[in-house]
Protein backbone atom coordinates (compact mmCIF):
# COMPACT_ATOMS: atom_id res chain seq x y z
CA UNK A 1 0.00 0.00 0.00
CA UNK A 2 1.31 3.26 -0.91
CA UNK A 3 2.60 5.72 2.09
CA UNK A 4 0.75 8.77 2.48
CA UNK A 5 2.43 12.17 1.87
CA UNK A 6 1.77 14.25 5.08
CA UNK A 7 2.18 17.93 5.11
CA UNK A 8 5.14 17.31 7.50
CA UNK A 9 6.43 14.62 4.79
CA UNK A 10 6.12 16.63 2.16
CA UNK A 11 7.93 20.00 3.86
CA UNK A 12 10.56 17.21 4.59
CA UNK A 13 10.92 16.31 0.87
CA UNK A 14 11.12 19.96 -0.41
CA UNK A 15 13.87 20.97 2.12
CA UNK A 16 16.30 17.68 1.25
CA UNK A 17 15.51 18.78 -2.78
CA UNK A 18 15.82 22.51 -2.28
CA UNK A 19 19.95 21.49 -1.45
CA UNK A 20 21.52 20.50 -4.65
CA UNK A 21 23.97 22.56 -6.19
CA UNK A 22 27.47 21.70 -7.41
CA UNK A 23 31.28 22.26 -5.80
CA UNK A 24 34.50 23.77 -5.65
CA UNK A 25 38.13 23.69 -4.05
CA UNK A 26 39.29 24.97 -0.90
CA UNK A 27 43.30 25.27 -0.84
CA UNK A 28 44.83 27.47 1.98
CA UNK A 29 47.50 30.31 1.92
CA UNK A 30 49.33 31.15 4.71
CA UNK A 31 49.24 35.19 5.36
CA UNK A 32 49.22 37.33 8.55
CA UNK A 33 46.00 38.91 9.25
CA UNK A 34 46.69 42.68 9.17
CA UNK A 35 45.92 44.93 12.35
CA UNK A 36 42.35 46.35 12.99
CA UNK A 37 41.95 49.69 11.22
CA UNK A 38 41.22 52.89 12.90
CA UNK A 39 37.88 54.16 12.70
CA UNK A 40 38.68 57.81 10.08
CA UNK A 41 36.01 59.71 11.43
CA UNK A 42 36.66 62.78 13.14
CA UNK A 43 33.26 62.10 15.86
CA UNK A 44 31.97 58.89 16.37
CA UNK A 45 27.85 59.00 16.08
CA UNK A 46 25.50 56.37 16.42
CA UNK A 47 24.64 54.56 13.61
CA UNK A 48 20.68 54.19 12.74
CA UNK A 49 18.78 51.07 12.95
CA UNK A 50 18.88 49.18 9.47
CA UNK A 51 15.17 49.34 8.01
CA UNK A 52 13.21 46.20 7.64
CA UNK A 53 12.10 45.17 4.36
CA UNK A 54 9.69 42.96 3.18
CA UNK A 55 10.48 39.30 1.92
CA UNK A 56 9.76 38.77 -1.43
CA UNK A 57 9.46 35.73 -3.31
CA UNK A 58 12.75 34.85 -4.99
CA UNK A 59 12.65 33.11 -8.46
CA UNK A 60 14.42 30.72 -9.27
CA UNK A 61 15.19 31.26 -12.81
CA UNK A 62 16.87 34.35 -11.61
CA UNK A 63 18.37 36.32 -14.52
CA UNK A 64 21.17 38.63 -14.90
CA UNK A 65 21.55 41.82 -17.62
CA UNK A 66 23.63 41.91 -21.10
CA UNK A 67 25.47 44.65 -22.30
CA UNK A 68 21.78 46.00 -24.25
CA UNK A 69 20.23 45.82 -20.62
CA UNK A 70 17.81 42.71 -21.37
CA UNK A 71 16.95 40.61 -19.01
CA UNK A 72 18.89 37.17 -19.86
CA UNK A 73 17.86 33.50 -18.06
CA UNK A 74 20.73 32.05 -16.91
CA UNK A 75 18.93 29.40 -14.80
CA UNK A 76 21.16 26.47 -16.48
CA UNK A 77 23.80 27.62 -14.68
CA UNK A 78 22.30 27.41 -11.53
CA UNK A 79 22.29 24.18 -11.38
CA UNK A 80 26.20 24.37 -11.27
CA UNK A 81 26.33 25.94 -8.00
CA UNK A 82 29.14 24.80 -5.53
CA UNK A 83 28.34 22.05 -2.51
CA UNK A 84 30.74 20.95 0.08
CA UNK A 85 31.04 16.66 0.41
CA UNK A 86 29.11 17.23 3.72
CA UNK A 87 26.37 19.14 2.74
CA UNK A 88 27.43 22.34 4.40
CA UNK A 89 26.45 24.84 1.40
CA UNK A 90 26.47 28.62 1.30
CA UNK A 91 22.96 28.70 -0.29
CA UNK A 92 23.41 32.20 -1.99
CA UNK A 93 21.15 34.77 -3.36
CA UNK A 94 23.14 37.01 -5.65
CA UNK A 95 22.89 36.32 -9.16
CA UNK A 96 26.76 36.18 -9.98
CA UNK A 97 29.37 35.40 -7.37
CA UNK A 98 33.00 34.63 -7.13
CA UNK A 99 34.93 33.72 -4.11
CA UNK A 100 38.98 33.27 -4.47
CA UNK A 101 41.66 32.69 -2.36
CA UNK A 102 43.82 35.84 -2.72
CA UNK A 103 46.47 34.31 -1.48
CA UNK A 104 46.68 31.26 -4.10
CA UNK A 105 44.54 32.18 -6.35
CA UNK A 106 42.32 29.19 -5.79
CA UNK A 107 38.54 29.59 -7.08
CA UNK A 108 36.60 28.79 -3.75
CA UNK A 109 33.30 28.96 -5.73
CA UNK A 110 31.61 30.64 -8.78
CA UNK A 111 28.36 30.82 -10.48
CA UNK A 112 27.48 32.87 -13.25
CA UNK A 113 31.08 34.24 -12.89
CA UNK A 114 31.63 34.76 -17.03
CA UNK A 115 28.19 36.76 -16.91
CA UNK A 116 28.83 40.26 -18.35
CA UNK A 117 26.36 42.31 -16.31
CA UNK A 118 26.21 46.02 -14.64
CA UNK A 119 28.42 46.83 -11.53
CA UNK A 120 27.04 49.72 -10.38
CA UNK A 121 29.26 52.04 -7.88
CA UNK A 122 32.26 49.28 -8.01
CA UNK A 123 33.33 51.42 -11.03
CA UNK A 124 34.63 54.01 -7.98
CA UNK A 125 37.41 51.86 -7.48
CA UNK A 126 38.37 52.06 -10.98
CA UNK A 127 38.03 55.92 -10.61
CA UNK A 128 40.15 55.85 -7.36
CA UNK A 129 43.10 53.80 -9.28
CA UNK A 130 42.97 55.85 -12.20
CA UNK A 131 43.32 59.10 -9.77
CA UNK A 132 45.62 58.03 -7.75
CA UNK A 133 48.06 56.74 -10.87
CA UNK A 134 47.75 60.48 -11.83
CA UNK A 135 50.18 60.88 -8.51
CA UNK A 136 48.07 64.29 -8.16
CA UNK A 137 48.00 66.57 -5.02
CA UNK A 138 46.18 65.17 -2.08
CA UNK A 139 45.58 68.62 -0.67
CA UNK A 140 44.43 70.72 -3.52
CA UNK A 141 41.03 72.05 -2.97
CA UNK A 142 38.45 70.89 -5.80
CA UNK A 143 34.90 72.26 -6.46
CA UNK A 144 31.89 70.15 -7.08
CA UNK A 145 29.97 71.81 -10.44
CA UNK A 146 26.83 71.49 -12.47
CA UNK A 147 28.73 69.43 -14.29
CA UNK A 148 29.27 67.04 -11.34
CA UNK A 149 25.21 66.78 -10.51
CA UNK A 150 23.17 63.65 -12.18
CA UNK A 151 21.20 64.34 -14.29
CA UNK A 152 20.76 60.41 -15.53
CA UNK A 153 19.40 58.78 -12.00
CA UNK A 154 18.52 61.82 -10.53
CA UNK A 155 20.26 60.74 -7.41
CA UNK A 156 20.23 62.83 -4.29
CA UNK A 157 23.86 64.36 -2.92
CA UNK A 158 24.76 66.16 0.23
CA UNK A 159 27.99 67.74 -1.42
CA UNK A 160 25.93 71.08 -3.08
CA UNK A 161 27.09 72.88 -5.86
CA UNK A 162 29.86 75.52 -4.54
CA UNK A 163 30.87 72.71 -1.99
CA UNK A 164 34.97 72.92 -1.95
CA UNK A 165 36.93 69.48 -0.37
CA UNK A 166 40.49 68.61 -0.76
CA UNK A 167 41.32 65.74 -3.30
CA UNK A 168 42.09 63.54 -0.07
CA UNK A 169 38.33 64.44 1.09
CA UNK A 170 36.68 63.78 -2.38
CA UNK A 171 38.58 60.56 -2.91
CA UNK A 172 37.60 58.79 0.60
CA UNK A 173 34.00 60.17 0.29
CA UNK A 174 33.66 58.39 -2.82
CA UNK A 175 35.12 55.33 -2.08
CA UNK A 176 33.16 55.10 2.08
CA UNK A 177 30.04 56.82 0.92
CA UNK A 178 30.26 56.30 -2.77
CA UNK A 179 29.43 60.20 -3.39
CA UNK A 180 28.46 60.81 -7.15
CA UNK A 181 29.24 63.89 -7.01
CA UNK A 182 32.91 63.48 -5.23
CA UNK A 183 33.93 60.69 -8.14
CA UNK A 184 32.95 63.20 -10.93
CA UNK A 185 35.05 65.90 -9.42
CA UNK A 186 37.81 63.65 -9.66
CA UNK A 187 37.48 63.05 -13.27
CA UNK A 188 36.67 66.44 -13.88
CA UNK A 189 40.21 67.38 -12.61
CA UNK A 190 42.19 64.96 -14.45
CA UNK A 191 44.84 66.38 -16.79
CA UNK A 192 42.78 66.53 -20.01
CA UNK A 193 39.47 66.58 -18.07
CA UNK A 194 36.75 63.39 -17.87
CA UNK A 195 36.83 62.52 -21.26
CA UNK A 196 40.67 61.71 -21.09
CA UNK A 197 39.87 59.78 -17.90
CA UNK A 198 37.14 57.52 -18.84
CA UNK A 199 39.53 56.36 -21.40
CA UNK A 200 42.07 55.92 -18.68
CA UNK A 201 39.89 53.71 -16.86
CA UNK A 202 39.70 51.42 -19.88
CA UNK A 203 43.21 51.53 -20.83
CA UNK A 204 43.67 50.63 -17.13
CA UNK A 205 41.13 47.92 -17.70
CA UNK A 206 43.26 46.73 -20.45
CA UNK A 207 46.79 46.34 -18.50
CA UNK A 208 45.05 44.50 -16.06
CA UNK A 209 43.46 41.74 -18.29
CA UNK A 210 39.81 42.83 -17.55
CA UNK A 211 38.71 41.28 -20.73
CA UNK A 212 34.80 41.70 -19.94
CA UNK A 213 35.14 45.21 -18.60
CA UNK A 214 33.80 48.35 -19.97
CA UNK A 215 33.16 52.35 -18.58
CA UNK A 216 31.24 55.23 -19.68
CA UNK A 217 31.58 57.15 -16.84
CA UNK A 218 33.24 57.54 -13.47
CA UNK A 219 30.38 57.03 -11.08
CA UNK A 220 28.72 53.58 -11.95
CA UNK A 221 25.36 55.65 -12.91
CA UNK A 222 24.95 54.45 -16.23
CA UNK A 223 24.23 50.53 -17.12
CA UNK A 224 26.99 50.60 -19.28
CA UNK A 225 29.13 50.14 -17.02
CA UNK A 226 30.29 46.44 -17.11
CA UNK A 227 32.29 43.53 -16.23
CA UNK A 228 32.35 40.33 -14.95
CA UNK A 229 32.40 38.46 -11.60
CA UNK A 230 35.99 36.94 -12.79
CA UNK A 231 36.85 40.96 -13.98
CA UNK A 232 36.10 42.22 -10.83
CA UNK A 233 37.93 39.59 -8.65
CA UNK A 234 40.93 40.96 -10.33
CA UNK A 235 39.97 44.94 -9.95
CA UNK A 236 39.77 44.42 -6.50
CA UNK A 237 43.21 42.26 -6.26
CA UNK A 238 44.67 45.66 -8.19
CA UNK A 239 42.61 47.83 -5.91
CA UNK A 240 43.95 46.51 -3.20
CA UNK A 241 47.47 47.32 -3.91
CA UNK A 242 46.64 51.05 -3.42
CA UNK A 243 46.99 51.83 0.39
CA UNK A 244 44.23 54.86 0.42
CA UNK A 245 41.92 53.08 -1.34
CA UNK A 246 42.25 49.97 1.76
CA UNK A 247 41.93 52.90 4.22
CA UNK A 248 39.29 55.40 2.80
CA UNK A 249 36.99 52.34 1.25
CA UNK A 250 36.93 50.27 4.60
CA UNK A 251 36.13 54.01 7.07
CA UNK A 252 33.64 53.40 9.39
CA UNK A 253 32.70 57.20 9.29
CA UNK A 254 34.15 60.64 8.62
CA UNK A 255 33.09 63.98 9.62
CA UNK A 256 33.31 66.87 6.94
CA UNK A 257 32.41 70.57 6.65
CA UNK A 258 30.75 71.35 3.49
CA UNK A 259 29.39 74.72 2.34
CA UNK A 260 28.11 77.30 4.57
CA UNK A 261 30.73 75.51 7.52
CA UNK A 262 27.99 73.43 8.68
CA UNK A 263 29.38 69.88 10.05
CA UNK A 264 28.19 66.77 8.59
CA UNK A 265 28.95 62.71 9.16
CA UNK A 266 29.46 60.40 6.48
CA UNK A 267 28.78 56.87 6.90
CA UNK A 268 30.27 53.55 4.98
CA UNK A 269 27.74 52.21 2.62
CA UNK A 270 28.81 48.59 3.75
CA UNK A 271 27.52 47.73 7.41
CA UNK A 272 29.95 45.20 7.97
CA UNK A 273 33.04 47.73 8.34
CA UNK A 274 31.19 48.40 11.60
CA UNK A 275 31.52 44.42 12.40
CA UNK A 276 33.58 43.63 14.96
CA UNK A 277 33.62 39.62 13.73
CA UNK A 278 34.57 41.23 10.46
CA UNK A 279 38.53 41.30 9.49
CA UNK A 280 37.81 43.90 5.61
CA UNK A 281 40.90 44.81 4.06
CA UNK A 282 38.98 46.63 0.98
CA UNK A 283 35.24 47.25 0.53
CA UNK A 284 32.88 49.07 -1.96
CA UNK A 285 29.60 48.73 -2.60
CA UNK A 286 27.20 49.50 -5.68
CA UNK A 287 23.22 50.27 -6.81
CA UNK A 288 21.38 51.21 -10.14
CA UNK A 289 18.24 49.36 -10.78
CA UNK A 290 20.00 47.55 -13.96
CA UNK A 291 22.55 46.22 -11.59
CA UNK A 292 20.51 45.48 -8.27
CA UNK A 293 22.55 45.38 -5.31
CA UNK A 294 26.17 44.49 -5.41
CA UNK A 295 29.48 44.37 -2.94
CA UNK A 296 32.99 43.01 -3.45
CA UNK A 297 35.54 43.13 -1.01
CA UNK A 298 38.66 41.35 0.19
CA UNK A 299 38.18 40.32 3.74
CA UNK A 300 40.13 37.22 6.00
CA UNK A 301 38.85 34.30 7.38
CA UNK A 302 41.17 31.97 9.32
CA UNK A 303 43.90 34.09 8.45
CA UNK A 304 43.94 33.96 5.27
CA UNK A 305 42.68 36.38 2.41
CA UNK A 306 39.39 36.29 0.59
CA UNK A 307 38.52 38.09 -2.71
CA UNK A 308 34.54 38.01 -2.72
CA UNK A 309 32.42 39.31 -5.21
CA UNK A 310 28.67 39.56 -5.19
CA UNK A 311 26.28 40.86 -7.87
CA UNK A 312 22.78 41.50 -8.63
CA UNK A 313 21.17 40.91 -4.95
CA UNK A 314 17.47 40.91 -4.85
CA UNK A 315 16.66 43.53 -1.52
CA UNK A 316 18.86 46.00 0.74
CA UNK A 317 20.14 43.08 2.58
CA UNK A 318 20.51 40.09 0.77
CA UNK A 319 24.64 41.07 -0.50
CA UNK A 320 25.09 41.14 3.06
CA UNK A 321 23.33 38.18 4.33
CA UNK A 322 25.24 36.23 1.21
CA UNK A 323 28.17 37.83 2.96
CA UNK A 324 27.50 36.41 6.10
CA UNK A 325 26.62 32.79 4.49
CA UNK A 326 30.15 33.09 2.94
CA UNK A 327 31.41 33.55 6.32
CA UNK A 328 30.32 30.87 8.11
CA UNK A 329 30.65 28.14 5.10
CA UNK A 330 34.11 28.95 5.17
CA UNK A 331 35.24 28.83 8.91
CA UNK A 332 32.78 25.98 8.89
CA UNK A 333 35.03 23.73 6.34
CA UNK A 334 38.04 24.79 8.30
CA UNK A 335 36.49 23.66 11.17
CA UNK A 336 36.16 20.19 9.84
CA UNK A 337 39.39 20.13 8.70
CA UNK A 338 37.86 19.10 5.19
CA UNK A 339 39.93 21.61 2.63
CA UNK A 340 38.93 19.37 -0.56
CA UNK A 341 35.97 21.20 -2.99
CA UNK A 342 35.61 20.24 -6.50
CA UNK A 343 34.09 23.58 -9.08
CA UNK A 344 31.56 22.18 -11.68
CA UNK A 345 31.96 24.35 -14.99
Amino acid sequence: MPMKSTPKRLLTMFVAASFAFGAVDIASATAATPKKKAVASKKVTKSKPVAKTTKKTVVAQKTLRDKSMRRVSYAPALAHAATLDDGVTPRLASSAVAIIDQATGDVLYEKNAKAVVPIASITKLMTAMVALDAQPSMSETLSISDADVDMLKGTHSRLAVGTQLTREEMLRLALMSSENRAASALSRHYPGGREAFITAMNAKARSLGLTETHFLDPTGLTAHNVSSARDLVKLVSAAHQYPLIREFSTSEEYEVALKGGRAHTFRNTNALVRNDDWTIGLSKTGYISEAGRCLVMQAWFNNKPTIIVLLDSMGKLTRIGDAQRIKRWIESVASTGNNTITVKS
